[in-house]
């Protein structure tokens, strides 16, 4: 199609108008729109209408909300990175450490490359990786044909291995959809035909009483189910330090705090990247900075796609909550209308139910607030499956952005016409369930990148696949408690009551490679916190051995990210506090 027709075809059928409208089409079939919209809304549809054109690849999409403004890389930045210097060089530097990013680089540290990788947050595990239903979807939710659905099915396939090597929690429970009186049956049967199509194993149709057999929890009256056996659950955070800390104890170098500002080539072949630390010298870059996935294709002068965020609020309830122990979805709560499947019921791995997600398309890619109606959305879609309970069940509710993409696919290739350039971008659900198949398939590219350059890499010998994963108390017996305790007396100290967290476990997540130094990153490393008071009694605690352990003042002790102190300021002054007896924790 010409870009004429296509701008004539979204003047007539978009039904709301574009201020200044213009849009092209390149020879790689990608366009690029540009205008003014009125909404956020607006943007998106625009660039959802442009993707379903038959032949088109993917879509640009500059068009800018009336009055909005968008913060760029200033000269003055790059210049600051410049000042600071050299400060690492690695064959291979990953952007973003989200589970892709870590599964990538354990991936590598299993080859003889330096690999770094770089995050502007603290923490790994900080966007959308941290904030999921933490499902390792089957494949009968994706788009048959899909690259999207080929890394679904595998992934899915990897993850015992995974789980097995890197010690984290995984259930491999199963899911069903459920179709009561009334109910659109038809969205049950196109995911069993998707399902089919990509071959997603054992699969199968269940009727009446097979259903409350197999899930007793379902309310009564379904007449048919879609049951899935391979689907499975983890915390996608866990998921995600575990790979961190076995790439990390192969090699790979974690630099956090450290933002990419841009990329220089050097006779179109990558030769540096600027970071608000300083300058990092290296020939590869993988991108897989998330909703930031484009800007840093942008960089490289790659940029052939948008990524627009898709917020998805989640639901925690108690963890006594009767209800359903696996993901089940009623086919009535399937909004046919998003670009996203829908969630439903599930519990978690550490046996919390949950319940969510929505979909809703924002404009700032930071905005993790939950509102009102995405609540309300999130809590009806699964709480039927928790008789008795009700709001007052609720603990705890989040949000996570999803770096969305308009053809709603994965972008796992090489760049065109920068050597050494990988995209890893458009990862969203079902990219937690994809991440082991997508890190092989990175591999793949890095290992051809080198060929290319006359250069033969080879597998280490002293590769250890294997991680030892940190001590979990609560579940030990009173025997391995007790040896535990007489071997370390912090281990005889409670400090999270709710989940039976103690001193040693906290101390211990703070000096593990990538280490925790934020509340929140003791949170998901040990769950100190994640209970029923979510951190009301533990919290102060924490901040007092997060102080001891990393000589800070307990007001430089941050909650998420940098300069999210939790403390503001000291209630005594100094002269006070001495004259106190010492605390005891």
């Amino acid at each position: 199609m010409k870009a004429e027709k296509l701008l004539k075809n979204m003047q007539n059928k978009l039904g709301f108008s574009i201020d200044g409208l213009a849009v092209s089409i390149s020879n790689d079939k990608i366009v690029t729109l540009n205008g003014t919209a009125d909404n956020w809304n607006q943007v998106v549809e625009s660039g959802f209408f442009a993707a379903k054109t038959r032949g088109v690849k993917n879509v640009v999409n500059n068009i800018r909300v009336k009055g909005s403004i968008k913060k760029e890389t200033g000269l003055e930045d790059l210049n600051e990175a410049l000042s600071l210097g050299t400060i690492a060089s690695a064959d291979v530097v990953i952007v973003g450490a989200g589970v892709s990013g870590c599964a990538i680089a354990r991936e590598l540290s299993a080859l003889n490359l330096s690999v770094i990788v770089i995050d502007k947050e603290s923490e790994v595990s900080m966007g959308a990786s941290k904030a999921n239903n933490g499902m390792i979807h089957p494949g009968n939710a994706v788009k048959p044909g899909t690259l999207k659905a080929k890394m679904n099915v595998e992934g899915n396939k990897l993850y015992d291995q995974w789980a097995r090597d890197l010690g984290f929690a995984f259930e491999r429970t199963g899911s069903i959809i459920a179709a009561y009186k009334g109910d659109k049956m038809i969205t049950l049967y196109l995911a069993y035909i998707a399902g089919r199509l990509n071959r997603v194993p054992g699969m199968r149709l269940i009727f009446g009483k097979k259903i409350m057999q197999i899930e007793p929890d379902v309310p009564k009256g379904a007449i048919v189910g879609l049951y899935t056996p391979s689907t499975a659950y983890v915390d996608g955070f866990e998921v995600t330090i575990a790979l961190a800390e076995n790439a990390a104890a192969n090699g790979a170098k974690f630099m956090m705090d450290t933002e990419i500002l841009g990329i220089d080539k050097n006779s179109g072949k990558i030769e540096r990247i600027l970071t608000s630390k300083g300058i990092i010298e290296t020939g590869c870059v993988i991108n897989a900075a998330g909703v930031y996935a484009d800007e840093v294709a942008k960089m490289a002068d790659e940029q052939f796609y948008t990524i627009h965020a898709r917020r998805g609020a989640i639901i925690i309830l108690d963890r006594n909550t009767i209800g359903a122990k696996r993901n089940i979805t009623r086919v009535k709560k399937l909004d046919s209308s998003s670009h996203s499947k829908g969630g439903g019921a599930q519990r978690t791995v550490s046996g919390n139910p949950l319940l969510g997600p929505s979909a809703k398309e924002i404009e700032n890619k930071e905005d993790t607030s939950v509102l009102a109606d995405e609540f309300e959305y999130a809590y009806m879609r699964g709480i039927e499956m928790f008789p008795g309970a009700g709001k007052k069940n609720v603990i705890s509710f989040f949000a996570g952005n999803r770096p969305a993409d308009y053809k709603e696919d994965f972008i796992i290739e090489a760049a065109k016409n920068t050597p050494g350039f990988i995209h890893c971008a458009g990862i969203q659900s079902p990219g937690l369930a994809s991440a082991p198949a997508i890190a092989k398939r990175v591999k793949g590219l890095v290992l051809n990148y080198f060929e290319s350059e006359g250069r033969s890499i080879t597998q280490k010998h002293d590769w250890n696949p294997i991680r030892i994963p940190p001590v979990v108390f609560r579940n030990k017996s009173r025997e391995e408690q007790d040896k535990l305790i007489k071997e370390n007396p912090k281990y005889g100290n409670v400090v999270c009551r709710c989940e039976l967290v103690t001193e040693a476990e906290i101390v211990d997540a703070m000096h593990r490679n990538p280490p925790a130094c934020t509340l929140d990153g003791i949170k998901r490393r040990t769950r100190a916190g994640a209970g029923r008071c979510q951190s009301g009694f533990c919290g102060p605690k924490i901040v007092e051995i997060m102080s001891r352990e990393l000589n800070y003042d307990s007001c430089e002790i941050d909650l998420k990210k940098k300069n999210s102190s939790v403390l503001l300021s000291h209630s005594r002054k100094k002269e006070d506090k001495e004259m106190l007896p010492e605390a005891s924790l």
